[in-house]
This record gives structure tokens, sequence and C-alpha cells, in this order.
């Protein structure tokens, strides 16, 4: 999958499945769960142990499928390109860093790098990001993307951290190009996986609502 064909699938799907699992395995069931749900577009953290075994996997079990496999929470070019030789189609992470970006440049690969200032952002432009990650989203808030749409129209930026049920509509309408969910999808999960999968429907269910 091409750089254009990812992003075009992360926006037209909306909504990307943070997941952090405390293993392997977890994080495989709640992706399945995930998947099964409705969210299509996953991003696998760095803070999930064997990250780039799952994303191998991953990408091997939906090959098939219209999922899109990112990888979250990388903190350097090194990674980046574990990553993206494991079969990440995208890369995200919580600062932004240069050499991951050129990284992900060198293989033609999405890079959204978590920025909460313009300055940031300006960087991140400078440097070929497509698509920035707003971070904290629930610090910054929805209205940051129309004050930022002001001297930077042209700027495409995805919320995470703080995306919920209550206020993805808010999100949609100032003009996110996607949101992040994590700990919301997993919630009240341990003693039923299942529950993951009712959770991403309801967020599912809200995205079609809120798009009419």
């Amino acid at each position: 999958m091409n750089k254009f064909n990812t992003l075009k699938s992360l926006h037209d799907n909306y909504l990307v499945a943070v997941v952090r699992g405390k293993s392997k395995k977890q994080a495989l069931d709640y992706i399945e769960q995930i998947i099964e749900g409705g969210i299509l577009n996953i991003e696998v953290t760095f803070t999930t142990p064997q990250a780039e075994i799952v994303i191998q996997e991953l990408k091997e079990n939906y090959k098939d499928k219209e999922v899109v496999i990112g990888a979250g929470t990388v903190l350097d070019d090194v990674t980046a390109r574990m990553a993206i030789m494991n079969g990440a189609s995208y890369i995200v992470s919580p600062h932004f860093d240069v050499k991951i970006a050129e990284m992900c440049n060198l293989y033609n690969t999405p890079y959204l790098p978590g920025c909460g200032s313009v300055t940031e952002i300006t960087q991140a432009l400078k440097a070929g990001v497509d698509v920035v990650k707003l971070f904290p989203g629930d610090l910054l808030g929805a209205k940051y993307i129309k004050n930022v749409h002001g001297p930077l129209p042209q700027v495409e930026m995805m919320p995470s951290g703080g995306v919920s049920i209550d206020n993805m509509h808010e999100w949609y309408q100032q003009g996110a190009f996607a949101v992040g969910i994590g700990s919301a999808l997993t919630k009240n999960a341990n003693d039923n996986i299942n529950q993951v999968k009712i959770n991403t429907q309801q967020f599912v269910q809200k995205l079609k609502d809120v798009r009419g």
C-alpha cells in the first residue's frame, strides 16, 4: 500500500485504534475484537512487548482485508525502520523527530508526529509530514484545529488522547483528518474480551451518526 492509499484509508475510515497491550497475545486479542467491531485503522504502540512481531502477524492475518496497520510510540529512526521492515504502513510518534521523518520519507511511509504548537507543526511540514498528530488532544481541544487553520489552512491534523464518544463530533466538525482512540476501546475488558468489540461498535456507530 503506497503512501497516498495509506493516508486515504486513514481519512476515509477515520477512526484509528491506538492499541497498548501488556503482552503480544493481549494486543492481538484486542485488535481482533477491534477489527470485528469495525475499526480498520490499527496503531500498534511500541510500548507493547514484541510490537514488531504483532505488526508482522497482523499484516499476514489481514493481508486480504482493508485493514491498515501502523506503528505508534516510535521514538527514534531505528525503531521506525524496524516497524516498516515488519510491515507498518504508517509511523506515529508522541513528538516530532526529523530523523524519523527522513527515514519515513526514504521508505515512502506516512509519518504522523505528535505536535502541540504551531512551531512544531511548521517544523514537521518542512520535513515533509502530511498529517500531524495533535498530542495531547485533551489539553489542546477541538478548537485548536480551527485556530491553527487560520495561519496554516493547508495542515491536516489528527488528535490523539482525549477523543471520546461525547466529543467526537466536535473534532469532526472542526476538520480533524482522523481521530486516534486508545483506552476507551479496551475499557472494562479485563473480565470480558468481547467488551472491546462492543466499545468499538459504539464508536463506529457514533461516527455514522456524526457523518449523517
